[in-house]
């Protein structure tokens, strides 16, 4: 039989159809395959073998008796695990939340179950999706499967890993300034970020209310386009919800891999290379170029002046909402609770000790410099300010589309670094986003794809933009080069992977 976990979510969607497999095989297949590389890769916080099996006997059972099932059914799927789900064990990587089980499903879960896609567990990520690299776990690392001593990207490496690692063919992330995107980068995955209110944050422990979004990271611009129309829509229980229906994702990408670009005019963003970026990284980007330039793109240089800016808006406007949103952690509502030693016990002695000892040291240092730049006399010199930068961000997107229909750049300026290497360096850990933290600022659609190997041999990401609501340009263009560069290649780029040693 066919490796099962090596094929796409949509070729194994279409031998499920088909009858050629049963998810209990499928699932059972992949849930065998984390047994083998979990020790080595720390993808999942939580395995839920028996739900998933029972959700896919399910949709075997329906199947066979003729009922009309969505594309995805019974293909299985891992979810990053600040996203809640009910009976399930949901902590976003902190010690705070240890062994908190929601009540309820984000509505992202719910399209997710009711379309009967087994979950396979949730997966590993910086503790409240603070870090570019998924050591800031209090539940210990993920290692990149490319090379277990190296970082899988962050916040959402767990998800990403899982993905590369061939544990599951389709995974939930959450992107606040580049955390499904950058470590697909690193994984030699496919991430996407939608448009802001596009997919319903209802039931996303929130970081930073303006800039999360969750959106797919799987293995094909496909199966992300697939994924992305099931999560996708309006959602009347979040007040950020986009009414306006989703573009054909799915028709987009199945347009963008007949490699026909004619007519679109791709614009390289000028502000988002040079400097700090790896020559592999640059090499393999200009190399795409060159390709969606064969496909009949038309390429421009486009430039966007405020986006020097960007990181330091962004690292004060992340973490002043994050400040606000991580306040309901206090030791008495739910999760942790920690009493002082010594001394009277009042509330605020009880959310200090619980504080102090639940969260992290990446937490900690975000909730302090958000609530000094909130402060009274600060506000408007530092918040106020990023804000204003912000707006200067959205102007430059405007501009730029008006020249160009998608924009592009390297997804990061580098690959892969090593375990350990960064952690001491908060400013060195931050640079890694400086690609993508544009588009959250914004909140426009982007899209990552593997662009090849780097001088290093590691995973390069290539990125693409999109207006906003208009989602379908990144399927039909990254559909297009991941056409092209598997061409090239000879197939995908996480076939060139070295394998695991399982077990260990």
């Amino acid at each position: 039989m066919t490796d099962l976990t090596r094929l796409s979510a949509a070729d194994l969607a279409g031998k499920l159809t088909a009858g050629e497999v049963s998810s209990v095989e499928a699932t059972q297949a992949h849930l065998d395959r984390m047994t083998a590389v979990e020790p080595a890769v720390n993808a999942f916080l939580h395995v839920a073998a028996e739900q998933a099996l029972a959700t896919a006997a399910d949709v075997d059972t329906r199947r066979a008796a003729g009922e009309q099932l969505h594309p995805l059914a019974g293909v299985p799927i891992a979810v990053k695990d600040v996203v809640v789900t009910r009976g399930l064990p949901t902590t976003a990587g902190s010690q705070i939340l240890e062994g908190w089980v929601p009540p309820y499903d984000a509505t992202l879960v719910e399209r997710i179950k009711a379309a009967g896609l087994p979950i396979l567990g949730k997966t590993n990520m910086d503790e409240f999706a603070m870090g570019s690299s998924t050591e800031h776990s209090a539940y210990g690392d993920t290692h990149n499967p490319w090379d277990l001593d190296r970082i899988p990207g962050g916040s959402g490496g767990g998800s990403a890993a899982a993905v590369a690692a061939f544990e599951a063919p389709l995974a939930i992330g959450t992107d606040t300034g580049g955390s499904i995107r950058q470590p697909a980068a690193v994984t030699g995955t496919v991430g996407v970020k939608p448009t802001y209110g596009s997919v319903s944050r209802y039931g996303l422990i929130a970081m930073a209310s303006s800039l999360d979004q969750a959106g797919p990271v799987t293995r094909t611009v496909l199966d992300s386009a697939l994924l992305h129309e099931l999560i996708g829509g309006h959602d009347p229980r979040d007040s950020t919800s986009i009414p306006d229906p989703l573009p054909g994702l799915v028709a987009a990408a199945r347009q963008g891999a007949t490699g026909d670009l004619s007519g679109l005019r791709v614009g390289v963003v000028t502000e988002l290379q040079g400097e700090g970026y790896q020559p592999g990284v640059l090499a393999r980007f200009h190399e795409s170029l060159e390709l969606l330039r064969s496909a009949g793109a038309e390429i421009v240089e486009v430039s966007c002046p405020h986006f020097e800016y960007a990181l330091g808006a962004y690292y004060l406007i992340m973490p002043s909402e994050a400040s606000s949103n991580l306040a309901k952690f206090d030791g008495m509502r739910f999760g942790l609770r920690v009493e002082p030693e010594q001394g009277p016990v009042t509330a605020e002695r009880v959310m200090a000790a619980t504080r102090g000892t639940g969260f992290g040291d990446e937490v900690k240092r975000r909730v302090i410099l958000g609530t000094y730049a909130l402060s009274a006399g600060y506000y408007d010199a530092y918040y106020g300010s990023a804000q204003k930068v912000r707006t200067l961000i959205q102007r430059d997107f405007a501009n730029a589309f008006a020249a160009a229909d998608v924009l592009v750049s390297p997804t990061t300026p580098t690959t892969a670094f090593k375990l350990g290497e960064k952690l001491d360096d908060p400013l060195a850990m931050y640079l890694n986003d400086v690609a993508t933290i544009p588009a959250n600022l914004a909140g426009i659609p982007g899209l990552s794809l593997p662009s090849g190997l780097s001088d290093d041999g590691l995973p390069s990401g290539f990125q693409v933009l999109a207006p906003a609501k208009a989602d379908d340009r990144l399927y039909r263009v990254g559909a297009a080069l991941e056409a092209l560069l598997e061409k090239s290649w000879g197939g995908p780029l996480l076939a060139q992977a070295p394998e695991l040693e399982v077990g260990k």
